[in-house]
């Protein structure tokens, strides 16, 4: 069994670069002023007013990754990124950039090769954004990452913390960490509000930064729900 966990970072685009029947539609129940700003800030929660700005993918058994992120330029040379653009590695993970189209590129040809997809909220959120943006960006999805969800092929930790449900109050990861004594990403001073300022400021790399903090959290909550929680036909 081949397995990958998977996280993504979005940011939602400007208000503004949406035509008046599409603002009229965002803006529709928005009255005051926090109200439009409230609006703003949901815009990367959703793949028709957002875009993907980082990639992040860990094998559990190797304890290496990657990091797919979106960088306009080179810092080193101000040269476009391609797909043959220079890598930086760094605690285990490499960091390769390029455009929305070529990071989530890269992620369907190495997701492929994989049997199982680990996750914590990825069939509310990540995979559905993959796939819905790779065909905003006409690219066909290499493999299914949302497959009945009862099937293990793809476990989401949330589903399965929550037994598909059956327990009402869902709770962050960061709450999740914080239970099992799990270093939460989120103490390091960036949550994942912070990623549009951060990609407007161009610190590309502290989101793909940020991004492994997420893929290392998720790995630990698996091995505790894999050791202690999940139950298997045999045992």
């Amino acid at each position: 069994m081949s397995r990958l966990i998977l996280d993504i970072e979005t940011v939602g685009k400007d208000l503004d670069s949406f035509d008046d029947m599409s603002k009229d539609y965002l803006l529709k129940f928005a009255k005051t002023e926090e109200d439009i700003q409230e609006v703003k800030d949901s815009l990367s929660f959703y793949p028709l007013t957002g875009e993907i700005v980082a990639i992040g993918i860990l094998n559990p058994d190797t304890d290496r990754g990657a990091v797919y992120y979106q960088s306009p330029q080179i810092p080193q040379s101000g040269e476009l990124f391609t797909l043959d653009a220079p890598q930086y590695e760094e605690d285990g993970f490499k960091f390769i950039p390029g455009s929305e189209r070529e990071i989530i590129e890269r992620f369907w040809e190495t997701v492929k090769n994989y049997s199982h997809i680990i996750t914590f909220n990825g069939r509310g959120f990540d995979c559905p954004f993959i796939i819905v943006r790779s065909a905003i960006l006409k690219i066909k999805p290499a493999k299914d990452l949302m497959p009945n969800r009862y099937n293990d092929s793809h476990i989401d930790l949330l589903d399965q913390l929550t037994f598909f449900g059956a327990v009402r109050r869902r709770f962050s990861l960061h709450m999740w960490c914080r239970a099992f004594g799990i270093k939460s990403p989120k103490e390091e001073g960036i949550t994942g509000y912070d990623v549009k300022s951060l990609f407007l400021e161009k610190r590309y790399l502290d989101i793909a930064r940020y991004c492994t903090g997420d893929l290392k959290a998720t790995k630990e909550l698996y091995n505790c729900w894999e050791r202690y929680i999940r139950f298997q036909r045999g045992e």
